[in-house]
């Protein structure tokens, strides 16, 4: 058994997962034993899609979270480290300076990867607790600053596909009022349509049999439509809701001020200002792909990053 830590740096927030990793297993898909999985909401990507720069209280946030995450990494003795950079850190022109600040905390290199590489981790990771589902599954990964859709089954990625269409992105460009106005939430509609139709040049959506959905917008949705008293990721883990439940869920929040969704018992403070957005990416997806229902997992990329670190993972060059 090998120790590795892994960590996504996303839009929204900085995730960190050190794990047993054993590597034995990779002929099953390896198997993953997990020691510790931590969330900060940084937002990283704030301000990105306006300025096209990572902006430095946004860097500060992230390089005090990751300074905590060496000093766990350090004490649980990880002997392999990777970290990712996704969407807001591809669009930065000013990626250097998250680069050079990630090499002095952790002593490696943040891999700012492709949305086809994210995507394979996506899957990689979300896959393995999902025996006996039908096949082709959707991936849906929402995140702050873009969805992935992946399409795929046991023998791995069929298609996939990478739109600037995540909860950051859009409430930025769009959620001005509160609760939001009409024109604001048919500007998002719009934006998701547009983005879809561009991604089923590529990913096949309405062929899916299953559609799973992670990181934290589909999460938070399912935890809102099962009235969970707390976030509780061991019940929401594999929680199936029905699309008539999601658009529910998203009437709601889209109807509710800042306040009251703050009010949520469920509800991560960094969410508060971006979860209505992302609802709305979600519902759009299940309706454009006529999935009755989706699949919440607590599975995700970050687990794909610590699976490839024993080589079970196709991830490309590093």
């Amino acid at each position: 058994m090998t120790r590795v830590a892994a960590i996504d740096c996303g839009t929204n927030s900085i995730r960190l997962l050190v794990a047993e990793l054993d590597e034995g297993a990779a002929g099953s898909g390896g198997r993953l034993r997990e020691l510790t999985r931590r969330m900060e909401i940084v937002r990283l990507g704030a301000g990105v899609d306006r300025t096209g720069e990572l902006a430095p209280e946004a860097l500060a946030r992230t390089f005090t979270a990751l300074r905590d995450y060496s000093d766990e990494i350090t004490r649980l003795g990880a002997t392999r480290v990777r970290m990712v950079a996704t969407s807001a850190t591809r669009d930065a022109r000013n990626r250097a300076e998250l680069v050079d600040g990630v090499r002095a905390i952790l002593g490696v290199d943040p891999e700012v990867i492709s949305g086809g590489e994210e995507a394979a981790l996506s899957f990689a990771g979300a896959i393995g607790d999902l025996d006996g589902v039908a096949t082709p599954i959707l991936l849906a990964d929402i995140g702050g600053g873009s969805t992935e859709l992946v399409l795929g089954g046991a023998e791995g990625v069929r298609e996939s596909i990478s739109v600037n269409v995540g909860c950051v992105r859009m409430a930025e460009r769009h959620l001005h009022s509160d609760p939001p106005a009409p024109e604001q939430i048919a500007a998002i509609v719009a934006d998701v349509h547009a983005a879809f139709d561009l991604a089923e040049r590529t990913v096949p959506i309405t062929t899916a049999a299953t559609l799973v959905g992670v990181a934290g917008t589909v999460t938070t949705v399912a935890a809102l439509a099962a009235d969970l008293p707390t976030y509780d990721p061991d019940r929401i883990h594999l929680m199936v809701t029905s699309a008539a439940d999601v658009a529910a869920v998203t009437a709601s929040l889209l109807g509710m001020t800042h306040a009251q969704r703050a009010a949520l018992p469920v509800m991560h403070p960094g969410r508060v200002d971006v979860i209505a957005a992302g609802a709305l990416v979600l519902r759009t997806l299940m309706e454009r792909s006529g999935t009755s229902m989706v699949i919440a997992s607590e599975r995700d990329i970050l687990d794909g990053i610590a699976l490839s670190l024993g080589g079970v993972v196709e991830s490309g060059a590093r």
